[in-house]
């Protein structure tokens, strides 16, 4: 029997454009999400996406599915928020504080949807760089935070884990290799957001640990950041996402830091009175949707 989680999962692959990708979107290992789609294939006679395209592309079966999805699912998550609004009375606010600066590049297409969803909730961006992001949530002044860091005192929902990068001019000395490691950082100026250093994984994971000196240099504004770099005055760490059309453009070049790389985590954290309001569970929601459909090398987490 079709059921609805077959037609979410059908919008997921559609979405993250891959197994894996709609694997994590859906919270499902791989393997239960492989024996869904199994199942539907084997009731429908045939597959519903061709396995080698890269994005995923539908057969005709699986688009005459997605086309009911596209019908039924949209309703049934407005009853969804109909019966919240009812049960809870969801009227209220969110101001948002963002601790990753290079996050109002996704956030806003996500603030537009979450409005349309959720008409009735005021949200808005609590202003400013915030260096302690998490104390405006002690204080009243902001009622969800985007960062990488959580508490125990918080609800958090866990977001994506995205890797960061050396950006550099594309005559730098250190252009041609593959990899930079710690060391290649002694007497570089890295140009970073003005914040504390403990808060700037590259310096906290690798440079600290390895006692490395450098010059540090700041500016509150991503393509500031990539201009000075551009222009050779230093080195600079940013996600993946924030640079991906710089790089494609050849502006500046980017390199993976570390033999594994240098990753980070983002979370949603509100307190724990919101936990429970259907619409901040449907902004984390939107946020983990509309980044697996847009951003290029994140790993949801679960």
């Amino acid at each position: 029997m079709l059921e609805i989680r077959h037609l979410r999962t059908l919008a997921a692959l559609r979405s993250a454009g891959s197994l894996v990708r709609a694997a994590e979107l859906l919270n499902l290992t791989q393997s239960a999400l492989s024996h869904q789609v199994k199942l539907l294939e084997d009731r429908y006679g045939g597959p519903l996406f061709e396995r080698k395209s890269v994005p995923i592309g539908f057969t005709a079966i699986g688009a005459r599915l997605l086309r009911l999805a596209d019908t039924m699912l949209p309703e049934i998550e407005q009853a969804e928020r109909d019966v919240a609004r009812l049960m809870q009375g969801d009227q209220g606010q969110l101001r948002v504080a963002l601790e990753c600066h290079t996050c109002f590049d996704w956030l806003m297409p996500v603030m537009d949807e979450f409005r349309a969803r959720w008409p009735e909730v005021e949200i808005d961006l609590v202003s400013g760089f915030h260096s302690e992001p998490a104390e405006l949530l002690r204080t009243g002044a902001a009622d969800l935070v985007i960062g990488s860091d959580y508490s125990a005192e918080y609800a958090t929902f866990p977001l994506f884990r995205f890797e960061i990068l050396t950006v550099m001019a594309q005559k730098h000395r250190l252009a041609g290799q593959r990899r930079l490691q710690a060391t290649d950082f002694e007497g570089e100026t890295l140009i970073t957001y003005p914040v504390p250093e403990e808060r700037i994984d590259l310096i906290r994971e690798l440079l600290r640990p390895a006692g490395v000196t450098f010059q540090r240099r700041t500016a509150e504004l991503t393509v500031a950041i990539l201009q000075l770099v551009a222009s050779r005055r230093g080195l600079a760490a940013l996600p993946n996402w924030a640079i991906k059309n710089y790089v494609d453009y050849d502006y500046v070049i980017a390199r993976p830091l570390g033999e594994q790389g240098l990753w980070s985590d983002l979370y949603v954290s509100v307190p724990a009175p919101l936990r429970q309001k259907a619409y901040v569970a449907d902004f984390v929601k939107v946020i983990r949707e509309q980044c697996a459909a847009t951003l290029d090398g994140i790993k949801l987490l679960s």
